[in-house]
This record gives C-alpha cells, structure tokens and sequence, in this order.
C-alpha cells in the first residue's frame, strides 16, 4: 500500500472516529487537499478549508465558498460552536511549533472540538506545540513514491509527444521517476516543463540533468550542501574500489522489484579511512559522476545546537532530507570529528549519534554514503557494525604506478607539459612515500613559478628539485602511517591492487 492511500485510510478513520485534531504533516498542500476531497466524497461529509488565497469553501462538489475577512480562528471557533461533527481544514498554519497566541487559541479551538464531536485538521510541516499535540493524531504525507512519479511522467510525456520531440522510453521515464525522488508534484512538472522549454524536446541525453535540479529545489537544510562536480574529474589509483564500485553500482540502481525478490537492499556506502592527502574526499566526487548521481556534503558537526531538542530536530530534518532527495551520494568529511562528540558523557551527542546510525542501518532509501577518516582512534566502535556501510577500505599511500599517472595528469592540466615515460619512471621512483597532496604541491609550485616567470624551464629536473624540497608524508607522519597500516591489514580492505612498503 502507498503511504498516500496508507494516509488517506488514517485520516478517513480519524474523522469517522470524530478525533478532535488531525495533523496531516506535509508540505505538498495541494496533495493534501485532494486527498481530504476524495475522503469528503466518500463518506459524503462537508469539509470545510481554508487557506489565506482561497478563504474558506467546502471540499465537496458543491465548492461553496465563503470570504473571512478577519483571523480564520475565530470563524472556526464559531462554526464549531454552532454546529455538531463539523469538519474543518485549515491549508496555511502559522508557526505551529512555539507557545503563542496562534497556537494557545488552536488548544482552544481542540477543546470545542472535543466537546461538539467537532475535528479541526492542520496542514503543516512545521514542528507542534506539545500542548497542542496531545488533543490529536499526527499523520505523515510523503511525496509521491515511484509508482506515482512514473505516472505522472508518462502522462505528461504523452500529453506533450505531440507537439514536441520526446524520445523517453519506459526505462527513460523509470530513470527520470527515480531521479525525481522527493520532489513533489508541483516541482516534476515545473521541472519536466523548464526541460522542455529549454531544449525544444525531451531527449535522453537530457536525462542526467534531471539529477542537477535538486541542488536548486532543496535548499533547507543548513548541514547539507550540494557539491559542484569539476567537468574532467579525475581519480588515479585505487583500482580495488573503482572495481567494487563498479559492481555494486549495478545493485544500487537494480528495479526495486528485483532486490526485494532477492532479499536484497541498494548498497549503503562505504567508509574510507586512511592516509591525509590521498584521495579519499575524492573519491566521493568520483562515485557521484560516476553514477550520474547528485552530491551533497553533509557537516555533521553544524546539527549540534546549544538549545534542548534542537541538535535531534536538526539530525532527523537532515536525514528526512537525504531520504526525500535520494538517489544521491552522500559525502561526509573527516567523521571522526563530529562523532566524537557523543564521547565524554555527552547525552546530546549519543542521541544524536544513534538517530545517525539507526538511519545507516535501517533506512531503505537510495542514498549512497561515502564517509572519509583518518584519525581511526577517534571512530566510535558502533561505527563498524556490519550492515551500516557496505564496505570498508584502507587508502594508502600511493604506488608508483598511481604516482605516475598523477604526475602526468598534473604536468597535463597545471603546466601543460606532456612528460616522457622515462621522465615519468625517475619521477615516480623518487617520489616513494609521497602522498598525492604532496606530489600536487610540487607541481602547483612549479606552475605559480612558471606563472611568474615565463621563461622557467618545464621539465624533469626542474620539477625534480620542487620534489627535494618536501619532506614526504611518509617521513613527517612514520609513526601514524605505521599504525594505521596495521590497523588497515587486519580490519579494512585495501583500496589499490598492492601497496609497497616504504623506507624508514
């Protein structure tokens, strides 16, 4: 059963039952609305509702309408004190969530509700006032599942085949119902219609623009933010994890049908940790344009708030967030750092904490989470739990394979310098122990050179020299690459084919 027909039973059970507050909690007011007209025309009962545009008119065929010059409180205390089992909706609610004067008067009107088998409906995303909550049933309206978003695609594909180019197919319009998760109907048509405007069709090649849309429509989440993905994006190495993913990428987008025929659910992420400087945050950006896939940035450590109550809000509206816009990849940097917040007997924090990993283990939407540490002494043990990331891999120091393939995609791009295979192999060998930041600052310095004086020579001994004025990672940090290698052998699996072993 979809969570709209799901929702449509509860709130028709609510109102048979004379509840004297419905809480339908949704930001889809139109949704909602046509949800309370089927149930107005089923049970054939007048429902009442009212919003700041329309003023109030009845949801039944008739349509009657009648203009409320003042505060529509009032009018709804009035109506509920002159008629028994009336039904009244109220689409446009004002800060909900505080104590004030609005709400007080709503607990007001819950009482006459209750005493005249009246019921009062609110349609809100907002929070509730505890007050105001307990006279009532709060109901969750999603956006529309798959089902309904590939309906509404495939209607206005067909109404538009006509007059414009549209070479959709049936799998097209599954891909464009999948990348439109979350979004409301309102917003796949706006969306599908500024498709349609700016290309004059509606192309296949089009589609992975879809994806790009939800940067613009979901923007209220301050922990969250969309990551602009560089047009030749590159990452050298670690050639275990491009293949793992290579593989689980055919999982994550398989049919829902097929996985739950399986017993199977969309891979969860992975969780990379490992040597400073190495690719890890990279990676992140590599999956999402990989996959055609949008990318946020979740800081975990901003959902922390000084007031009570608020760091969990903050946590459940981000991972509502997450849920709403998947599929997407999901990038979180450095996540020792704020997890090690629920340490030292900090209630919040392990609240907060497990309201994360709840959600890792048990949430069933398409998000793929790429989360990056280095500091493994600071990861909570609750972390590595098996069914909360799909894989764990160790990121080392490059080998000199993948120094060689980095230095010729950095003389390429910063100092347009093709370098020779042997220029390449003498690089690469004196460069052991390197980490990638290392090796892109030898050859950013060289470029600001170049930048600055045109006439510095570019090439293998000059950028050799930059190399011999840095101390390599694996010199400067002996100690925690040594630790985190050993732990790396025994509990994570190694994101290169091989590693070598550098000089002490």
């Amino acid at each position: 059963m979809s969570n709209y027909q799901r929702t449509l039973e509860e709130v028709r059970t609510y109102i048979i039952a004379r509840v004297p507050l419905i809480i339908i909690d949704t930001a889809e007011r139109a949704r909602a609305e046509r949800l309370l007209r089927a149930i107005a025309g089923e049970l054939s009962v007048d429902i009442s509702y009212y919003t700041d545009a329309r003023q109030v008119r009845s949801l039944t065929r008739s349509g009657a309408r009648v203009d409320v010059d003042r505060d529509p409180l009032p009018y709804v205390a009035e109506e509920f004190q002159k008629k028994r089992r009336a039904t009244f909706a109220l689409g446009d609610c004002r800060r909900t969530g505080e104590d004030s004067s609005y709400t007080r008067e709503l607990v007001n009107i819950a009482y006459l509700a209750q005493e005249s088998s009246c019921t009062l409906i609110l349609i809100t995303a907002d929070a509730i006032w505890p007050r105001l909550a307990q006279f009532g049933m709060m109901v969750r309206l999603d956006p529309p599942n798959m089902d309904e978003r590939r309906a509404l695609i495939a209607s206005f594909v067909q109404d538009y085949r006509v007059r414009f180019p549209v070479d959709w197919t049936e799998a097209d319009i599954d891909r464009a119902a999948a990348l439109l998760s979350g979004f409301s109907e309102t917003q796949i048509r706006n969306v599908l219609s500024a498709e349609l405007v700016a290309h004059q069709a509606l192309c296949r090649s089009h589609l992975k623009d879809l994806a790009g849309q939800k940067s613009r429509l979901f923007a209220a989440v301050s922990s969250i933010q969309p990551v602009r993905l560089p047009p030749e994006l590159t990452v050298s190495g670690l050639d275990n994890l491009k293949a793992w993913l290579a593989e689980k990428q055919r999982v994550f987008f398989a049919p829902s049908t097929q996985l739950q025929q399986a017993g199977l659910t969309p891979p969860k992420g992975i969780l990379l940790v490992g040597v400073s400087g190495c690719g890890k945050s990279l990676s992140a950006k590599m999956v999402a344009k990989t996959w055609e896939l949008p990318l946020f940035r979740f800081d975990l450590g901003t959902v922390y708030d000084k007031y009570v109550g608020e760091s969990e809000k903050k946590m459940q509206d981000a991972l509502r967030f997450l849920d709403n816009v998947s599929p997407c990849v999901v990038w979180i940097d450095e996540i020792e750092k704020a997890l090690a917040v629920s340490d030292g007997g900090n209630d919040v924090g392990r609240r907060v904490l497990g309201q994360f990993l709840f959600w890792l283990q048990e949430s069933e939407s398409r998000v793929f989470l790429v989360a990056t540490a280095n500091d493994i002494t600071a990861l909570p043990p609750e972390l590595f739990r098996k069914g909360r990331f799909s894989e764990l891999f160790f990121v080392d120091l490059p080998t000199a394979d993948e120094r060689a393939e980095t230095l010729r995609q950095y003389c390429r791009r910063m100092l347009q310098w093709a370098p020779d295979a042997e220029t390449l192999a003498r690089l690469a060998a004196m460069t052991q122990g390197y980490s990638y930041a290392d090796i892109a600052y030898a050859v950013q310095n060289l470029a600001e050179r170049v930048l600055l004086e045109p006439d510095t020579p570019v090439d293998g001994d000059a950028l050799a020299q930059r190399f011999r004025q840095i101390i390599p990672y694996a010199k400067t940090n002996a100690e925690i690459l040594r630790d985190l290698r050993a732990w790396g052998a025994q509990r994570a699996v190694c994101a290169s084919k091989r590693q070598e072993v550098c000089p002490q």
